[in-house]
């Protein structure tokens, strides 16, 4: 699928997730955000822990379409700035912030004005100042060189269609020394030709994510070293199960994906990736 459309689709999707969340729904990041079923996804429940999000608006943690929690894993130092790529309604920005202090700044990139809106109220609610939200795209970073010492992500580098930018503009802005410590959707194998086809899963943070392997290849070519990979879930046939009922019936149902659970047990896994730029 041609990148631009993968574009438009996602932009689409995520527009009405956050269009969604305002009206008290819960997004997801498998299906549009607009039905329950959403709310219960098993790549996005259970991230944080209850401490972190007692200080944060509800709808910044019913806006989170991620994969992983980025923020307890990237190992964030007072006084550091960190950007996050694909910042939705802003959990991981906002957890940041408080991270890195008010020394330290965090910035979030996204391209949906509806999520930029929902991120930008979710800053005011939880009076973050060391904050600011950016439109554009991932494959195109409105950061100068050398201005960030982490780039985190969750869920979000799987739907772009041009992967190799997104890392090689990742590696332009870190400074030296700087580090990517992204959660993301990872294959342990190539999927079925019948599932990569299905829109939904683009969007959905599977059809679009890479084999471990060409990942990693792809980091390294990028001028990343230290790169290593920690699975933090692996998705069972009784989970991906689960995430087929969220494919719309337009765009082949539950039984698109159903009926390929044999091949897809054990390749999907949610996973965190580090690597450093030298």
């Amino acid at each position: 699928m041609p990148s631009k459309d993968i574009r438009s689709i996602v932009k689409q999707r995520y527009g009405k997730a956050a269009e969604n969340v305002r009206t008290g729904a819960a997004g997801s990041c498998c299906g549009d955000g607009s039905n329950a079923l959403d709310a219960v996804n098993p790549i996005t429940r259970d991230l944080y822990d209850s401490n972190d999000l007692s200080s944060l608006p509800e709808q910044a943690l019913l806006a989170s379409l991620g994969c992983g929690n980025p923020t307890a894993l990237a190992e964030l130092r007072e006084g550091e700035t960190v950007l996050d790529l694909g910042s939705g309604g802003g959990i991981d920005v906002l957890l940041s912030a408080k991270r890195v202090g008010p020394t330290g700044m965090a910035y979030g990139l996204d391209m949906t004005d509806e999520m930029l809106a929902l991120a930008r109220e979710n800053q005011t609610k939880a009076g973050a100042a060391n904050v600011e939200f950016l439109k554009g795209t991932i494959e195109e970073i409105p950061l100068p060189d050398s201005s960030v010492d982490v780039i985190i992500s969750n869920c979000v580098i799987n739907l772009s269609g041009d992967k190799d930018r997104v890392l090689s503009e990742a590696f332009r802005v870190l400074k030296p020394r700087g580090r990517f410590a992204v959660s993301d959707i990872v294959l342990e194998r190539e999927l079925p030709e019948g599932v990569q086809g299905i829109v939904a899963l683009w969007t959905g943070c599977v059809a679009g994510a890479l084999v471990r392997d060409d990942y990693a290849a792809r980091l390294a070519n990028a001028g990343f070293e230290d790169v290593s990979f920690e699975v933090t879930r692996s998705f069972d046939r009784d989970a991906l199960a689960e995430m087929a009922r969220s494919v719309p019936a337009e765009e082949g149902g539950p039984d698109r994906v159903l009926e390929h659970l044999d091949l897809l047990d054990g390749t999907i896994v949610s996973a965190f990736i580090r690597a450093r730029r030298p």
